[in-house]
C-alpha cells in the first residue's frame, strides 16, 4: 500500500509546474474534451461539420479505439470571423480542453497558434494550407491535410509543362493568399518562370473591387492567370472575367482547389455558373480509392440529410480530411494513453496576477501533457479515407498529390495528376510509387485540355496589352556600311537590310513581323550619336535597364550577350574573318611545277621507280620482254620505261604473272587519281587570277606584332583581346568602309594597319568594290545576327518562327540579294594563294600501292622457293635447303636466272632446274 502512495505521489510532483499549481488530474478518464472551430455557412465549414460528428460517432462506438474513453466534442461557429476565432479559443481553454480541431481559414490560425503555443494545446486544422504555418514558428500546430507548398509546385509544373513563362497571380489579401502567392513565385523561379504582375484583391472585396483588379490584369501581356482566393470570391472572378471578355481563347485560367470544392459539394451546378468555369484548370488533393473511402462515401447522403434545408450536399476532400482528423486524434489519444499520459492542468502564473478582471483570463489553464500528446499525433501511422497517414520530419503528410482537372461541359474531366515524387502524370500515384522516381521532362504528361473558348490549341500565353503601349525598339544609327540600316534626315523613317527583315515592306517581299498571328506595336528609336558605329553590346545592355523594349540591327549573337537577353533565330550567318592587302601572281615559265609541293613530286617520283622495279623483278624469270638476253642495262632501261609510260597508258610491254597484273591495276588507279587532281590544279593555276598576302590568316597576325583594324563597335575588339591575347594598343579602331582601305593601303610603315578584323557580311561588302583587297585564310569564329529580346521574352520566340518561314519560303535571301549583292569584284574568280596538291592528300594511296608491292614480292619469293624445293634432287623443307650457304647461293641463282618451260624430265638437269644463260 505504501508503494501504491508512493507512485501517486510522484506522478502528482511530476505534474507541478514551477510557475503553476495542478487544479485537475485523472489517468485515462472516461471522457475527454476536444473543440471544433468551423464557418457552419461556408463551402468548407458545412461539409466538416458533418463529417467530424460522424468521426466522433464512429470512434465513441468503436471501443477498440480509445479502450472505452468517450470524445467529447465541442463545436463553435467563428463564420470566418478571425476575432470570433480567439474568443471561442480562449472559451475552450477554461473548458479542460486536450486538442482543438480547426480553425477553417489561414488568418485565424495564425493567431490561434500562438495561444495553442502558450497553453500547450494542440491544434488540429484540416484547411489551414498557409505554408508559413511553419513547425519551427508553431510547433502545437498540426496540419492534417495538404501544404500549399504543394500545391504552388504542381502550379508551377503546369506552367512549365506547357511552356509558358510569366504568369498573373490573383488572390485574396490576406495571410493565405500572400503566402501562397510567395510559394508560387518560388516554385517558379525554380522552373524559369516568373510571376510577371500581382493582382491581390480586399479580403472582403466587391464586384466592383474585382472589377477594377480584372481591368488592370487585362492590361497585362500575360494570359496565364493563377486565381487564389476562397469560393466565394473566386465564383466572382470568374464571373466578372466572362463579363469582360476575359473567358474568351488566349486566356488560361488556373484556380487552386477553391473551385474543385465548389464543383465537388454543390454539384450539380445550374448552366449559367459552369458557364463561368468552362476551360478553367484547377486542383483537387488526391484521395485514392479504397474501401473505407467507398464505405463512408456511401453513407454520405444519409448524413446530410435536413443539414442545409432538406437539401444534401457533396462531400469534398476537406471534408475526407476532417473525418480523418478526428480520427488521427483518437488514435494519438489512445497512443498518449498507453505511454502514461494523464490529463493534466496547471495554472499560468503570467494570467493568475490579471485575476479579478471581467475576461477571467485567469481561468486559462495549461495542458500539462500536450507536449506527450503532440508527440503521439507526429508518430500516428494509420490508413484513412485519404489514403495513408502520416507525417514527415517537417509535419506535412507524406505522398502529396494532387489532381489536374479541366472543367468542360456540364462537368469536368481529369487531365492527370501531380505528385511531389514524379512530377506530371497520367498515371494514379499509387501506381508511380511502385516505379523509381522520375521527374525528367519525357517523363511529364497530361492529357488534352479544352481551353477557354472551347478551343484544343494551346494559348500562347500572352498577347500585347490594351493600354495602347509601343515596343521601344533600339536601332544603332550607323555612320558605314549604310546598306544595313540607315535614317531618313530629319525623319524618323528607317530603312535597309535589317529594316526589311524585320517589318512590313512595300517591295513584294513578306517581313518576319507580318508572319506573326497578331499585331506589334511598335516605334524605332535611333541609338548612337551618329558619328560613330554604336557599340551593339551598350544596345542590348540597354534593354535589360528598360530602356529599350528590344533592340534590330547588326547584333552578333556572343556569349556574353547571351547571358543579358534572349536572341531571335540568326537572319543571316557570320563570322570574323582576316581582310589584307593582295597582289596579282603572273604565271612564269616553271607554272606546271606548282599543283604539286616538292615533298608530292618526290614520292610520286619515288614509286615510278619503286613500282618499275616491282614489275620487273615479277615478270624478268618468264617474260622475256623483261628479262632483256640478259643485258643489265636493257632490262633497268625496260623496266623504268615501263614505269613511266603507265603515267600515259601507254605501255605495250605484256605482262604474263598475275602478282604483276594485281600490282599494275592498283598503280594505274593511283595514276589515275593523280592526273585527275594535276590537271584540274593546273587548270586552276593557268585560268584563275592568283593574288599573293603576306598575311595568311588570324595566326600570321597572333604571332606578330603589327597594328590590327577593327570597326568601331564592333565585338571584334573584345574578342581578339579577351580571346586571343592579342595586346589591346595594337588596334586601331576604324569608322568607314574608306577608313579600312586607307588604313590598309598605307601598312603599317606609315601608320596605318596590316589587317583588318571584320564580320564576314561587312568584308564582303567591302570587297565588293575593292578588288586590291582580300579575305585571306579561313573565317576563325561562327556567329549569326539576330533580334535582341528581354529575358524569357515570349516574342522572341515567335519572331524566330518567323524568321524560320522566311528562310524556307526564300524571302530572306532575296531580302539579303536586294541590299547586299554586288558584283563589281564577286564576279571574277580570285584567289589568296596557290592551291598546292600537298602529300597527305594521296597518302592513302601511295599506302595501299606500297602495301600491294610488297606484298607481290613476298608472294612472289614463297612461290619460286616451293619451285625451287620442289624438284627430286631438293626434296626437303625449304628451311633445311636454304640455310646452308652453298644452297643459299644456289637459291639466288635460280632466282635470278631465267625459267626453261620445255625441260625433258628426264634430263640429267631435272625437272625445274634453270639452264645458264651467262
Amino acid at each position: 500500500m505504501t508503494r501504491v502512495w508512493l507512485m501517486v505521489l510522484v506522478v502528482f510532483c511530476h505534474e507541478i509546474f514551477s510557475n503553476g499549481v495542478v487544479t485537475n488530474i485523472s489517468t485515462r478518464p472516461s471522457v475527454v474534451n476536444v473543440g471544433a472551430i468551423l464557418a457552419y455557412k461556408s463551402i468548407i465549414g458545412k461539409v466538416a461539420k458533418v463529417a467530424i460528428e460522424a468521426a466522433i460517432e464512429d470512434v465513441n462506438s468503436d471501443p477498440t479505439v480509445l479502450a472505452g474513453t468517450k470524445i467529447q466534442l465541442t463545436m463553435q461557429d467563428s463564420n470566418y470571423n478571425g476575432f470570433l476565432g480567439i474568443v471561442e479559443t480562449l472559451q475552450f481553454m477554461e473548458k479542460d480542453t486536450v486538442a482543438i480541431i480547426g480553425p477553417l481559414n489561414s488568418v485565424t490560425a495564425h493567431v490561434i497558434s500562438q495561444i495553442s503555443n502558450e497553453l500547450q494545446v494542440p491544434l488540429l486544422s484540416y484547411s489551414a494550407t498557409d505554408p508559413t504555418l511553419s513547425s519551427l514558428q508553431f510547433p502545437f500546430f498540426v496540419r492534417t491535410s495538404q501544404n500549399d507548398l504543394f500545391q504552388m509546385a504542381a502550379v508551377a509544373e503546369i506552367v512549365d509543362y506547357y511552356g509558358w513563362k510569366e504568369v498573373i497571380a490573383l488572390y485574396v489579401d490576406d495571410d493565405y493568399g500572400r503566402n501562397g502567392i510567395v510559394a508560387l513565385g518560388d516554385k517558379l523561379a525554380e522552373k524559369r518562370c516568373k510571376i510577371s504582375y500581382k493582382a491581390p484583391m480586399p479580403s472582403g472585396a466587391t464586384r466592383d473591387d474585382i472589377t477594377d483588379v480584372l481591368i488592370k490584369v487585362s492590361l497585362i501581356e500575360s494570359r496565364i492567370i493563377i486565381v487564389h482566393t476562397y469560393d466565394g470570391p473566386g465564383s466572382m472572378v470568374l464571373n466578372l472575367a466572362k463579363y469582360l471578355g476575359m473567358m474568351e481563347s488566349g486566356f488560361v485560367w488556373i484556380a487552386t482547389n477553391w473551385l474543385s470544392t465548389i464543383l465537388d459539394t454543390d454539384s450539380p451546378l445550374t448552366s449559367d455558373v459552369m458557364d463561368d468555369f468552362q476551360g478553367v484548370i484547377t486542383l483537387r488533393m488526391y484521395a485514392p480509392e479504397s474501401k473505407l473511402k467507398r464505405k463512408f462515401i456511401s453513407k454520405w447522403n444519409n448524413l446530410t440529410k435536413g443539414k442545409s434545408a432538406n437539401v444534401s450536399f457533396g462531400l469534398n476532400t476537406y471534408g475526407l480530411y476532417a473525418y480523418d482528423t478526428v480520427w488521427l486524434l483518437a488514435h494519438a489519444l489512445d497512443a498518449f494513453f498507453n505511454q502514461g499520459g494523464v490529463i493534466s492542468f496547471s495554472n499560468d502564473s503570467r494570467l493568475t496576477e490579471l485575476r479579478g478582471g471581467s475576461l477571467r483570463l485567469d481561468a486559462l489553464n495549461i495542458f500539462n501533457g500536450g507536449n506527450l500528446l503532440l508527440k503521439s499525433i507526429l508518430q500516428v501511422n494509420m490508413s484513412g479515407v485519404t489514403g495513408p497517414i502520416k507525417f514527415t520530419p517537417d509535419k506535412d503528410f507524406i505522398n502529396p498529390a494532387f489532381e489536374v482537372i479541366n472543367v468542360i461541359g456540364t462537368g469536368f474531366r481529369r487531365v492527370g495528376y501531380w505528385t511531389n515524387y514524379s512530377g506530371l502524370s497520367v498515371l494514379p500515384p499509387e501506381v508511380l510509387y511502385t516505379k523509381p522516381p522520375n521527374r525528367s521532362s519525357a517523363n511529364q504528361r497530361l492529357y488534352s485540355v479544352i481551353w477557354p473558348g472551347q478551343t484544343t490549341q494551346l494559348p500562347r500565353g500572352w498577347a500585347f496589352s490594351k493600354n495602347g503601349r509601343q515596343l521601344i525598339i533600339g536601332v544603332p544609327t550607323r555612320v558605314s556600311y549604310r546598306e544595313f540600316v540607315s535614317q531618313a534626315e530629319g525623319t524618323n523613317i528607317f530603312k535597309g537590310y535589317w529594316i526589311d527583315v524585320f517589318t512590313a515592306m512595300k517591295h513584294g517581299f513578306t517581313a518576319a513581323l507580318s508572319l506573326l498571328p497578331y499585331a506589334v506595336p511598335y516605334k524605332l528609336v535611333p541609338f548612337g550619336d551618329s558619328r560613330n558605329n554604336p557599340s551593339c553590346t551598350e544596345l542590348v545592355r540597354s534593354i535589360t535597364t528598360g530602356v529599350f523594349d528590344a533592340a534590330i540591327g547588326d547584333i552578333a549573337i556572343t556569349t556574353d550577350r547571351t547571358r543579358m537577353v534572349d536572341f531571335t533565330q540568326p537572319y543571316i550567318e557570320s563570322g570574323l574573318v582576316v581582310v589584307a592587302s593582295v597582289k596579282e601572281l603572273n604565271s612564269n615559265a616553271w607554272a606546271f611545277l606548282k599543283p604539286f609541293t616538292l615533298m608530292m613530286w618526290l614520292v610520286t617520283a619515288f614509286f615510278f621507280l619503286v613500282i618499275g622495279g616491282v614489275i620487273w623483278f615479277l615478270e624478268r624469270r618468264t617474260n622475256e620482254e623483261f628479262h632483256g638476253g640478259g643485258d643489265s642495262k636493257k632490262q633497268v632501261a625496260t623496266a623504268l620505261w615501263f614505269s613511266f609510260s603507265t603515267l600515259f597508258y601507254a605501255h605495250k610491254e605484256k605482262t604474263d604473272e598475275p602478282l604483276t597484273r594485281c600490282v599494275l591495276l592498283i598503280w594505274l588507279f593511283v595514276i589515275l587519281i593523280i592526273n585527275s587532281s594535276y590537271t584540274a590544279s593546273l587548270t586552276s593555276i593557268l585560268t584563275v587570277q592568283q593574288l599573293s598576302s603576306p598575311i595568311k590568316g588570324i595566326e600570321t597576325l597572333i604571332n606578330s606584332n603589327d597594328p590590327i583594324g577593327y570597326q568601331q563597335g564592333s565585338y571584334a575588339r573584345s574578342y581578339l583581346v579577351e580571346e586571343l591575347g592579342i595586346h589591346e594598343s595594337r588596334l586601331v579602331p576604324l569608322n568607314s568602309a574608306e577608313d579600312y582601305a586607307k588604313a590598309l593601303k598605307d601598312g603599317p610603315q606609315r601608320g596605318g594597319v596590316v589587317a583588318v578584323v571584320d564580320d564576314r557580311a561587312y568584308v564582303e561588302l567591302f570587297l565588293s568594290t575593292r578588288c586590291e583587297f582580300s579575305i585571306v585564310g579561313q573565317e576563325f569564329t561562327k556567329a549569326g545576327w539576330g533580334f535582341a529580346f528581354p529575358r524569357d521574352s515570349p516574342l522572341a520566340i515567335d519572331m524566330s518562327t518567323a524568321i524560320l518561314k522566311l528562310s524556307e519560303n526564300g524571302d530572306l535571301q532575296r531580302i539579303h540579294d536586294k541590299w547586299l549583292m554586288r558584283s563589281a569584284c564577286t564576279a571574277q574568280g580570285t584567289t589568296t594563294e596557290v592551291n598546292q596538291l600537298q602529300l597527305k592528300s594521296f597518302t592513302g594511296l601511295f599506302v595501299v600501292c606500297w602495301f600491294a608491292c610488297l606484298l607481290a614480292l613476298i608472294a612472289h619469293v614463297i612461290f619460286l622457293a616451293w619451285k625451287f624445293t620442289s624438284v627430286p634432287q631438293r626434296k626437303s623443307s625449304i628451311y633445311e635447303r636454304l640455310h646452308k650457304l652453298k644452297n643459299f647461293k644456289e637459291f639466288i641463282k635460280y632466282v635470278w636466272g631465267k625459267e626453261e618451260k620445255d625441260i625433258d624430265p628426264g634430263s640429267k638437269r631435272g625437272v625445274g632446274e634453270d639452264v645458264s644463260t651467262h
